[in-house]
Order: structure tokens, then C-alpha cells, then sequence
């Protein structure tokens, strides 16, 4: 008996569609039905065969990834480590995108920025201060306008009208406000007790309280002037004290003369300290966080400080320690405040513009925000974010700045970098020998007149 058969192959491939796919020759296995006749009955039967086909497969081929340039100066190990995991969330989120995140030393960062700022292709993303500092970089064009972030991100309702003022020139957007803290007279609370010793609130309670820990064996203030601005923080709050806010605002702005008596009775007061040997000796060999140290001994009581000193203490010191607003001096005087705000731009020469934009609206975000505050006790400039995540202590610190008539920046915040330079070197020769006060205050006054004549 003659036998047909007919092969009819009814096998199905199915291959996922894929973004990057090649074709290519493979061996698979297939199902074949073959349809028999056999002593006059048709019988279906099927079998798998192994058959070499054309298919479409997935190839590993790796995604070019686009950059972004990010430089900090948060090289303090907590802000530091705060720094890499906000990176990492925003690679997290965009995974195409590549940041290029590089951490300088703080001081280093300051020095360097100019030479970033004027290369062809320089960094992307910035840190830097809110204030006079960022706009020297937007006079000279060297900040890129993110007017079109603010409006995307929403930022012209959520953050607060101050911070907003302080991010823009003629009605745009040139910076990125993201956190702030607050300055004052940081304390031991252990020595304080075992004294007897209240928080000052005025001047003569202040000299009281020196005295009694300097009779007592303990060094009243200590502080690292190696880098100068720690020396700059007694000015701004001694000028605010003797002769009001506005004064110092207008001597940072080049209205006022340094050679005028109210600036010289600022001297005044911070010579009767240095007189009486209230602060730490020798000053200048230390930088601000190795002055921490007879902090952390008990050794000195007081020191003059952003909130940040907190990140560098251990936690049994951090756990001991308060602080009390600087002393009023003058009560008929509007009550004066630093609280510098930091935050990010974009270099006007950026490379990656889009990719810049979007770290800034991370940077920005509510979840970066809350990030920070919870991790590094930074106040955040987003009003959106949740107030009820906040210690006591930043409770404290934002009743502290609620409470004042006016919020600087920071003396080399406030002023020109120029003029700042020049007023911080004449603040360390004052610091050496008070005696030369009239000759640096002529000084001060004739680079005053050169630097914004020249403006």
C-alpha cells in the first residue's frame, strides 16, 4: 500500500520586540505536525524537529550614556557622604545620564572657581553661596539663566518670596537656593552648669559669663582664624549689634565708609575682648575645625558658629551642646541675623545644559530637600517640605532667624569678593596687633572707593 505524506510545518516563534536587536542563523526546535494516510484514514501526529532559522534575538549592546559635570565643595565627610548618595538617586532616576561628580576641598573650591568659571568647557553644576558671591558670576555673565527650571519645577510657589529674591536679577533666575542655617554663640552646656552660668542675652551678661569662665580655668571662646572668614562671622554680628542691619548692609554694598567712627566703635568692642584674653591663644594656627577640639575637652566653652559645626563633634559633645542668639549690645538696633544659604548653578559655558537642568530640578526637589534635613539637620528653602521632620534644635534655629529684623548672607557673601578679601586681611592684622585699627580702617576705606568706583 502507497503511503503520502505531507509535511505541513504549523510551528510558531514568538520573539520579544526589543529596542536593540540583530537577525541571526540559530538551531531551535520546532513542532512539525505531519498528516499520514494510512489504510484509508487520514492521522494527524505531530513531532518536534530541530531546524537552523533566521530569528531575530536580543544583543547585549551597551546604551551611550550622556554626562553631566557636577563639582562640590561638600568635602566634609558627613555632607560629603550626603553629596554621593543625592548623586547616586538622581543616576537611580536617570539612567542614561552619566554624573561626572567631582568633590574639592572647601577652601580649595573657593580659589578655584574663578578659572572654572572663564575655562571653555568648564564644570556643569556648581555649589556656591546665595548673595553678592553668585551675583558677581551673573554680572559677569558667567551663570547661566534657569528661569525655564524655576517655572517647570514650580518653584515660584513653593519656595518662600526671600529666597526667590535672592535667586534672581532683574525679575530671572540665576541660582538654585537649596538649604541655610543659621549662625550663633554655640555652648557647652556641662561647663555652663557646672558654673552656674546662664545663656547671655545682652552684652554685660556676655563680658559676666567670660569672666567667671576665665577665672574658672576655662578658655571663654575659642575659634580657628586660619581661614579668616571664621574671624569675619565677629564683625558682621558686632556691626549689626552697635549700629543696626542696615548700616552693615550698606558698608558690605559700598554705601558706607570704613573710616567712619561707627565702624571704628566696632573695633572697639571686639579689642576689649582680645584685651581681656577671652578668646583662644593663637588663633591663626588653627583652621576653624581643629579649634574644635578644646570644644570637645571641655577645655573652651564658647565658640561662634554655623549650625554645620554639629556635622564635625562627636555625638556625646553634639549631645552637650547648645547655643544662645549672639548678645544684644544696643536694643534700640534692629536685631540683625547671618544666615547663609547655599545652593547650585549652571556654568553659562555648560556643555550639557539639559542634563544640568535636570540635577538642578533634583537638586531642588522635596525628596532631596527632606533628604538633607534628615540626614545633615540642613534647613530646607523648599516650603513644600514636611516642617514636622525637624528637631528641636532646628526648631530652635528657625525660631532664632523667625525672630529677627533682617538675615545677611555673610561678610564675603555680602560684599564683593574683592572688597571682602581686603576687609578679612585687614580683620587678621587687626587680630595680630589691635593698635593699627586707624591705619587699616584708612586702608579699608581708600580699596572701598577703588573697588566700587571701579563698578
Amino acid at each position: 500500500m502507497n503511503r503520502k505524506s505531507f509535511l505541513i510545518v504549523l510551528g510558531l516563534l514568538t520573539i520579544m520586540a526589543l529596542a536593540l536587536t540583530a537577525c541571526q542563523p540559530e538551531t531551535v526546535t520546532v513542532i512539525e505536525t505531519v498528516i499520514v494516510e494510512k489504510e484509508g484514514e487520514t492521522i494527524v501526529e505531530t513531532v518536534e524537529v530541530e531546524k537552523e532559522v533566521t530569528v531575530e534575538k536580543e544583543v547585549e549592546v551597551p546604551v551611550e550614556k550622556s554626562v553631566v559635570i557636577y563639582n562640590s565643595y561638600m568635602s566634609d565627610p558627613a555632607p560629603r557622604e550626603a553629596d554621593a548618595q543625592i548623586v547616586s538617586m538622581f543616576m537611580e532616576n536617570n539612567p542614561d545620564v552619566e554624573v561626572i561628580h567631582s568633590t574639592v576641598a572647601h577652601e580649595d573650591f573657593k580659589q578655584a572657581i574663578r578659572a572654572y568659571l572663564t575655562a571653555s568647557t568648564p564644570p556643569d553644576v556648581l555649589t556656591w553661596f546665595a548673595g553678592n558671591r553668585a551675583r558677581f558670576f551673573i554680572d559677569n555673565d558667567q551663570i547661566l539663566d534657569i528661569s525655564d527650571v524655576w517655572e517647570s519645577e514650580g518653584w515660584n510657589e513653593s519656595y518662600p518670596k526671600g529666597f526667590q529674591a535672592m535667586s534672581s536679577v532683574e525679575g530671572k533666575q540665576f541660582f538654585l537656593p537649596t538649604s541655610w542655617y543659621w549662625w550663633a554663640v554655640y555652648y557647652r552646656v556641662s561647663v555652663f552648669d557646672e558654673l552656674g552660668l546662664e545663656p547671655p542675652e545682652t552684652w554685660e551678661e556676655f563680658l559676666d559669663v567670660c569672666q567667671v569662665l576665665q577665672d574658672n580655668g576655662k578658655i571663654p571662646i575659642t575659634i580657628g582664624t586660619k581661614w579668616r572668614w571664621t574671624a569675619a562671622a565677629w564683625f558682621d554680628y558686632l556691626n549689626m549689634r552697635v549700629n543696626g542691619p542696615q548700616f552693615h548692609i550698606d558698608l558690605m554694598l559700598g554705601k558706607e565708609s570704613y573710616d567712619d567712627p561707627r565702624v571704628r566703635d566696632v573695633f572697639t568692642y571686639w579689642q576689649d575682648l582680645l584685651d581681656k584674653g577671652y578668646f583662644i591663644d593663637d588663633a591663626a594656627a588653627y583652621s576653624w575645625s581643629e579649634a574644635l577640639e578644646p570644644l570637645i575637652t571641655g577645655d573652651a566653652a564658647m565658640y561662634l558658629m554655623g549650625d554645620f559645626i554639629r556635622d564635625n563633634l562627636p555625638e556625646e559633645t553634639v549631645a552637650d551642646l547648645d547655643f544662645f542668639r549672639f548678645p544684644i549690645i544696643d536694643p534700640s538696633m534692629p536685631i540683625g541675623e547671618d544666615a547663609p544659604t547655599d545652593g547650585f548653578f549652571i556654568a553659562a559655558n555648560s556643555q550639557n545644559v539639559e542634563n544640568a537642568k535636570a540635577l538642578l530640578g533634583h537638586l531642588g526637589s522635596v525628596e532631596v530637600q527632606t533628604y538633607n534635613a534628615v540626614e545633615l539637620g540642613r534647613l530646607p528653602t523648599n516650603g513644600d517640605v514636611d516642617r514636622s521632620i525637624f528637631t528641636e534644635t532646628q526648631q530652635k534655629g528657625m525660631a532664632l532667624i523667625d525672630g529677627a529684623d533682617f538675615v545677611a548672607q555673610f561678610y564675603d557673601r555680602d560684599t564683593t569678593p574683592e572688597m571682602a578679601d581686603e576687609g578679612m586681611n585687614a580683620m587678621m592684622a587687626f587680630w595680630d596687633d589691635p593698635s593699627l585699627i586707624d591705619d587699616l580702617l584708612a586702608d579699608l576705606e581708600a580699596a572701598r572707593q577703588e573697588i566700587f568706583e571701579s563698578e
